[in-house]
């Protein structure tokens, strides 16, 4: 991780930003800024059709676990008369294929979209990525920047794309509408489902992240174990509702299905999620993941549930789309990982 830098002054230039009177760029003030983040998440959700939610709390806690990003040195706030209206965030990751990305984001309200302000701050993003990467001057043989955009954010879509960014991989939100008519699947022989135990966590996590490394995007980091420590904290780390099928002492694959109260609340409705869907490659091809995504649409019923929700690469290498399609799941939105040459 670079080394941690504090801005020393609350005033940052932005070379092409707008002329609109009471406009200030500026940097992150700690948490006091959560709450106007909280907000410009809120009108951005709500413009957008994004389907989860994100309090002060929330990125309270995400901000306690950041990873290669001083937020101090990293993040861009637009204000306008005193009232942020935006704020942006850059970062960096190595991938374990050779590729370090720089990534970032600029959230701006729906009613300042059409200032030029949300391109300002991108321009602001590229720029300091660029100094980033030249002080680690990194050996990595692809270095680009990242962004992610999805089918219903317009806006943000349509700024990428006219400042060079280029599709590189899609992934979909899926959704079975009802947990009625659930089949009936064994398990494969000589495994069993147990109730999770709290000295297993960890074994449960190093598994998880074992089946993941043949997938897009797979770095080590993601999987430290400080992101773990993250998800403990969360209200949706819910071990009772998790299916992990062991044969003796070896995990063979698992869901870690678990239910937001919030979002429920929020959208008014009974959604659960069987995510971290994966099978060691021992046990594929065996009809795993197709009995644990049955168990689990029982589990997320018990606990009244009406549907289950899942996200999915488009190329996983293991056909899950196709798999949860036979389970009942549909496609309902696209999501696009955007790159370019840094």
């Amino acid at each position: 991780m670079l080394e941690t830098l504090t801005v020393q002054t609350d005033t940052i230039a932005v070379a092409d930003a707008p002329a609109i009177a009471g406009l200030v760029f500026r940097g992150f003030r700690g948490a006091s800024d959560y709450p106007a983040m909280a907000e410009v998440f809120r009108q951005a959700r709500e413009r957008d059709e994004l389907e989860w939610v994100e309090s002060a709390e929330d990125i309270a806690r995400q901000y306690r676990f950041l990873s290669n990003c001083d937020p101090y040195r990293d993040m861009l706030f637009a204000q306008v008369d005193g009232r942020v209206i935006g704020y942006g965030r850059s970062w960096w990751v190595q991938f374990d294929d050779g590729t370090r990305t720089y990534a970032h984001f600029a959230q701006v309200v729906p009613d300042w979209r059409e200032s030029g302000i949300r391109r300002a701050m991108l321009h602001y993003n590229e720029e300091h990525l660029r100094d980033i990467a030249w002080m680690q001057r990194s050996e990595a043989p692809i270095q680009m920047f990242e962004a992610w955009s999805s089918n219903t954010e317009q806006d943000w879509t349509r700024l990428l794309v006219a400042e060079g960014y280029q599709p590189v991989r899609y992934g979909y939100s899926m959704v079975r509408a009802n947990l009625e008519n659930i089949p009936q699947i064994p398990l494969p022989p000589g495994l069993e489902v147990r109730p999770v135990q709290p000295e297993q966590i960890e074994t449960i996590w190093a598994a998880a992240q074992e089946a993941f490394r043949d997938h897009w995007g797979y770095n080590d980091e993601e999987w430290d174990l400080k992101h773990l420590r993250e998800w403990q904290e969360m209200p949706i780390f819910t071990p009772e509702l998790w299916q992990v099928a062991w044969a003796g002492d070896e995990v063979a694959g698992m869901i870690l299905n678990f239910i937001s109260e919030q979002e429920n609340t929020a959208f008014g409705r009974l959604r659960g999620y069987t995510e971290t869907i994966c099978v060691r490659r021992p046990w594929r091809r065996l009809g795993l993941a197709r009995a644990l995504i049955a168990r689990s649409f029982e589990v997320l019923k018990a606990r009244g549930m009406t549907e289950a929700a899942l996200g999915v690469d488009a190329q996983n290498p293991n056909g899950a789309r196709q798999l949860y399609e036979s389970m009942g799941f549909v496609t309902v939105k696209e999501f696009v990982t955007y790159r370019k040459p840094l």
